[in-house]
């Protein structure tokens, strides 16, 4: 097995914190809706090749968790040889690693290195109009989610570093507000191109083996500080009933034992005609917030190898 420096190692983690954090400015500083650059409603992330996060940007926490599974959704979808250098992918359908809603439009990139995938760098803004039946794409009385505007699932929409303009076409002309949603959606490519470039450069300077090395061993850490503070949450199986404004009764059940944080929502209501409905990887995500709130939440929000949630 080979040894790396973990000095080296530490400083590779802390450049991809820097790396995330500069994707967060080059969005706010070229976004044109206020939503994004004054109410900073978007995240950004680096995930590894495999698609778990190895670092986020101080980004909304329901936005971290979002990324790794759009990059997943994009490496189940598409074969190796159709995922290349200079390719950006977009997606915003629940069903297709969107996660959230249709406003938040997911905006990815792979990064290669010698002609290898070594990781992924991504970011999720809420955009301001993308159709539906209500200016804005959030209508309190849409009972279907085609009310709620145009849903991209996972697709191409830079290919090898050539836009597709039918692409472009068909997102700005379902908006109210083509112009804006246009360039948000050119800041986010900014931003993933920023952090795609600093990744390059890490591993140019470094090394593929000691570069993949640091983010393994920075989820390792984070492994690491989440089972030590799961050992010390009590033990037990403990439930929640709460009724809704509509009259149902949302149940939760979570069971903590040494090793692991089983979240049972079993016992629920059925999907309703109503926008209050979750994918999922919703589900999933709202999960791992409880968890990582409730055990460590200043350790690094990353894929932590660990396999003890469901």
């Amino acid at each position: 097995m080979t040894q790396h420096d973990p000095i080296t190692l530490e400083i590779i983690q802390n450049s991809l914190q820097a790396a995330t954090d500069e994707m967060f400015a080059a969005m706010r500083k070229t976004a044109m809706s206020s939503i994004i650059y004054e109410v900073l409603d978007m995240g950004t992330g680096i995930m590894d090749a495999a698609g778990e996060i190895a670092t986020s940007g101080a980004d909304i926490p329901s936005f971290i968790g979002v990324l790794d599974k759009s990059v997943k959704v994009i490496l189940a979808k598409f074969s190796a040889d159709q995922i290349e250098d200079g390719d950006i992918f977009v997606t915003n359908d629940p069903q297709y690693g969107g996660v959230t809603h249709l406003n938040d439009i997911v905006v990815i990139a792979p990064v290669f290195s010698s002609g290898q995938l070594i990781a992924w760098t991504a970011n999720i803004a809420h955009n301001s109009d993308v159709g539906g039946k209500a200016p804005g794409s959030l209508s309190a009385d849409a009972t279907e989610i085609f009310h709620e505007g145009l849903g991209l699932p996972a697709i191409k929409l830079i290919a090898k570093g050539q836009p597709l303009q039918s692409a472009f076409d068909i997102l700005t002309v379902n908006s109210r507000m083509p112009d804006v949603l246009r360039g948000d959606v050119w800041a986010a490519i900014a931003s993933v191109r920023v952090g795609a470039k600093r990744i390059e450069d890490m591993a140019r300077k470094y090394g593929v083996a000691t570069f993949s090395a640091a983010m393994e061993s920075y989820m390792d850490f984070g492994e690491r500080v989440t089972r030590a503070e799961l050992a010390k949450l009590p033990k037990g199986t403990f439930e929640l009933s709460e009724e809704q404004d509509d009259g149902q009764f949302y149940n939760a059940k979570i069971t903590i034992t040494d090793d692991e944080f089983v979240v049972d929502l079993s016992n629920n209501p059925d999907q309703a005609t109503a926008p209050i409905n979750t994918s999922r990887d919703g589900v999933m995500l709202s999960a791992q917030m409880i968890f990582k709130a409730i055990t460590n939440p200043h350790a690094p929000a990353n894929g932590a190898r660990f396999a003890g949630s469901h």
